[in-house]
């Protein structure tokens, strides 16, 4: 498999030596996210995964936007080990979250770089990633990753699972009595919905507070303040048909009285 960086196709290297890998490449040092690959060319398996993946990433963004210290990626690699670019042994979370780093365009997670890994990672499984999302994504993500949360969901079956790392060891995460998953890194939580997104309707994993409101997409944020500008212009309508209703009230109760009083209209 050939794999593009920025520098041009990563030579293939055999060798045990870590240092030695980097020096054939010309690289004195641990690399940067410039120079790993970023990208293996596969699509995803199916139009639902891609947009249930689309749906995850894009209302975290939306939540979250004014935010400077959180940063959300989707299907980019997540290097734990300069290793990884020497065995191709690439790593790619399909949603994760960074908590505490500067808000930036980033085309890999390079955790010497950034002196952390994600503190969510999520998959979106299908039937050919199913296996190593249930397992060696998840012993990865537990011992060389440490990211002490770890979801998995599966858009067409409806399988929801999470995990939170308990002393160094994942234990699952219980649904709750809504049989929403909380993530308590996160302060949010999943729960299942049944609605349309991208003009296609099925069941989806949404993101929810813990009041249990869903977070909305960018569109259904814009109807959000669409809906709010139209219910304040009807209050501002009603308003303004009741003071003229009251005037005219008013005014035919102060002609009533001119009349009793005999006293002439002006």
């Amino acid at each position: 498999m050939t794999i593009q960086t920025d520098q041009g196709a990563l030579p293939a290297v055999a060798a045990k030596d870590e240092d030695a890998v980097w020096r054939r490449l010309g690289i004195e040092r641990p690399p940067t996210e410039d120079e790993l690959p970023y990208s293996d060319g596969m699509p995803m398996d199916s139009e639902h995964q891609a947009l249930q993946m689309d749906l995850l990433f894009e209302v975290l963004r939306v939540y979250w936007t004014d935010r400077d210290d959180i940063h959300v990626g989707k299907n980019q690699f997540l290097y734990f080990s300069t290793a990884q670019a020497r065995t191709e042994d690439f790593l790619g979370p399909d949603v994760y979250v960074v908590l505490n780093v500067p808000k930036r365009i980033r085309k890999s997670w390079v955790t010497w770089d950034e002196g952390k890994g994600p503190d969510v990672v999520m998959e979106i499984m299908s039937p050919r990633t199913s296996a190593r999302d249930r397992g060696e994504k998840k012993q990865i993500y537990q011992d060389k990753v440490r990211a002490p949360e770890y979801f998995w969901y599966d858009p067409d079956s409806g399988e929801l699972a999470g995990f939170s790392l308990v002393d160094g060891v994942y234990a699952p995460i219980e649904a709750d009595a809504d049989g929403r998953l909380v993530s308590r890194r996160l302060g949010l939580a999943l729960q299942r919905w049944d609605g349309t997104y991208q003009d296609t309707s099925a069941t989806w994993l949404r993101w929810t507070t813990l009041d249990g409101d869903l977070l909305p997409t960018g569109q259904e944020q814009e109807w959000q303040r669409a809906n709010a500008e139209r219910q304040r212009t009807n209050v501002e309508r009603q308003r303004a048909e009741s003071a003229e209703q009251e005037l005219a009230r008013m005014e035919a109760l102060l002609a009533t009285y001119r009349q009793r009083l005999g006293e002439a209209p002006e």
